[in-house]
Parts: C-alpha cells; structure tokens; sequence
C-alpha cells in the first residue's frame, strides 16, 4: 500500500522520515545525502556535537582541504552543507529508544519524543583517557588518541605512546616510521597483543618499551614537552622528554542505549551486514565508528554516512513511504 508521509503531531509525538543519531562526519554526510533526497532528516547531535574532531586541531588528511583544515572548522562546514538542503540539527541526547516496530521511537533528555520510519546510529565511539588534567589541558597540543590522525605532525620528533594491546602496537609501528624515537609504555610485563604484534614492536630499533610503567603527568605549558612516568615494580619515577603523546588504550562505542535491540559485537560495536550499514533490526542503519573498530577515519566514518543514507533511502522506497 502507497503511503504518503506528512508530518504530524501523534499523542503530541512529532513523526518524521529520518532520525539521525550523531553529529560527526558520518551523521552530517548521510544528512547531506539524507535532506537532498527530500527525506527531510532531523539529526540530533547527541553527547560530543561534532564528534571526535571538535577536539582535534589541525586535519590534513581530510580529501577538498590542500592546506588543511582545524577540526572545529571542518565540521561547522559539513553543518551548514547539511543544513543547506534542509537538515534540521537539533542539540540533544537519545536516552531511550524503541526500534522494533514499524515505526521507531526515540527519547531525549530534554523530555521529548520522536516517530521515525528510518534511525541511522552514528553515536560514535570515544577514546579511553587515563583521566590525567594534564592530559585534558593538553588535548590537541601533542596529546592525541589517533597515531594515524595525528602522527604526521610528529615526524623526526620523539614521541610516547601508552598501551598494550593489538591497537597500541599498531599506532606504536605507525609512530616509528615517522618518529626518531617513541617510547610505549606499558602498565604490566607483557603486553596483551598477539603474538606477531609483539615480536614487531619489540624489533623495530626505534621503539623503545618501558614495562610496569604508569604515565603520571604530561609535562609542558602550551604543547607536550614531556612525561614523569613511574616504575610499579621499584617506584622509581622517570622524565621522557617528548613532543607528542598518543593514549591507545581503546575505544568505547557509545551504544549503551541500544544493547536490548540491536546486535553488538564483544566489544560493544554495532554489527551491520557486510557491504552495507543495515543493522538486524529493519529500517535501523548504523554508520561511523559506531560500527567500525578497524579504520576509525572521518573519511571512512563519512563513507559510511553516505551509504547509511542511500539504504534509508530505498528502505522507504520499497515501503512506500513518501
């Protein structure tokens, strides 16, 4: 049956087409792609406005921006394009949703309510910190969660990295083809890495890992100028003179909310179908690092808001709803 949309209050409950979850690269993309297809998409830019890049300061590997482009910058641009074909950005954050029936319902925190007929996720995930103000302070002045965002403004520089796992030996080899030197530091006397990433880290010659170790303060006024760390075993405490510090203790999806209806992987990401952003539940489209714990790029995370937007786009289609 031809159903044609018009919105409409239901029980004071505005309906629309499109709810997208999350206003980083992945959800201002499939709102740009979402409003030009006259979906007419409402986003709600959740907890961080703007995502992870709001934190960071320059981005130069962002395709369009020969000379780069500050983070805070790059996403008031994808804001205002989103905006430009009729994207209405809304400040709040889902607390509650209802995904299994036709059509979804989404709670805010600011008391209210929406129907819609498609939700694309792209909630994000967040960079665990160790929790140090002086790691705070210096966010986006050589402290960074991303080696591969950040790790070309360090070349031929010294640098430290914390972390013991897969990811941190990976951003630690990344490091150590651009860097004269970076020290990783790790908590025990082992890392939880697999076997290979560990003889790699432990055989590149400019990587240097400091065992039992604990960051306690980042050093320096306006950049990174260094680190105390302290020895658990002999409580020894040591300065490293650096210029960058990159924290690689891992992610965590912001998928809390959606844990008793959509399916999630062990570590909590959304699970979508190969090749596509559609999650298990129809009509629900998941995009950005919400669903990807591989790549974690705003170019990949944006890639996947133009798909997640295209899917929405023919779920309707098919429903017919228009």
């Amino acid at each position: 049956m031809l159903l044609t949309f018009t919105p409409y209050l239901s029980m004071h409950m505005e309906r629309v087409k499109c709810l997208i979850l999350g206003s980083g690269p992945a959800g201002y993309t499939a709102a740009i792609y979402a409003s030009r297809a006259n979906l007419q998409p409402v986003v709600y830019t959740g907890i961080e406005p703007g995502g992870q890049l709001m934190q960071t300061t320059d981005v130069e590997n962002f395709p369009g921006y020969p000379q780069g482009i500050m983070g805070p910058e790059l996403m008031e641009d994808l804001k205002k394009q989103a905006e430009r074909f009729g994207t209405d950005v809304r400040f709040g954050i889902a607390t509650r949703v209802e995904l299994n029936d036709r059509v979804k319902t989404v709670h805010f925190d600011d008391g209210t309510s929406i129907e819609a007929y498609t939700v694309i996720i792209s909630t994000g995930a967040s960079a665990k910190w160790l929790g140090l103000p002086s790691e705070k302070r210096l966010n986006g002045n050589g402290v960074s969660a991303c080696a591969v965002c950040d790790g070309f403004f360090f070349r031929n520089q010294e640098v430290a990295l914390v972390g013991g796992g897969d990811t941190a030996c990976e951003e630690a080899l990344y490091l150590s083809k651009l860097c004269t030197k970076v020290h990783m530091l790790v908590r025990k006397d082992s890392f939880r890495a697999s076997k290979i990433m560990q003889e790699r880290v432990l055989n590149a010659p400019n990587i240097t890992v400091h065992w039992h170790s604990e960051t306690l303060e980042v050093l320096g006024d306006q950049t990174v100028t260094g680190i105390r760390i302290r020895n658990n075993k002999t409580n020894e405490e040591t300065v490293i003179n650096i210029t960058g510090f990159f924290v690689a203790i891992g992610h965590q999806p912001n998928t809390q909310i959606f844990k008793d209806q959509i399916d999630l992987d062990e570590q909590e990401y959304i699970i979508t179908k190969a090749g596509t952003t559609k999650t298990n539940i129809e009509g629900v489209f998941a995009a950005g690092d919400v669903q990807d714990k591989h790549y974690r790029q705003a170019i990949t995370a944006a890639g996947t808001g133009c798909m997640a937007a295209l899917e929405a786009e023919r779920y309707l289609t098919e429903k017919g709803i228009h």
